[in-house]
């Protein structure tokens, strides 16, 4: 069960986050890798293969992350 959970997970930007804008980013869930769609907790690029820890989930498909320090 707790493979299904999305918050907590830390995943991998596959198409860069502008500030303000959307992205995405691939998150290892229910026995493999899924791709949602992405918005940062703060004003900063997020580029491409950049780790992210997500923060909060906004189904079906979204997040917000923040990067990995």
């Amino acid at each position: 069960m707790s493979d299904q959970r999305v918050v907590g997970k830390i995943g991998r930007v596959t198409g860069a986050i502008e500030p303000g804008g959307v992205g995405e980013i691939m998150i290892p869930i229910r026995g493999g890798s899924e791709a949602f769609l992405a918005r940062t907790d703060g004003g900063e690029k997020l580029t491409v293969g950049s780790r992210v820890v997500v923060l909060e989930y906004l189904p079906p498909r979204t997040v917000v992350v923040s990067l990995v320090p």
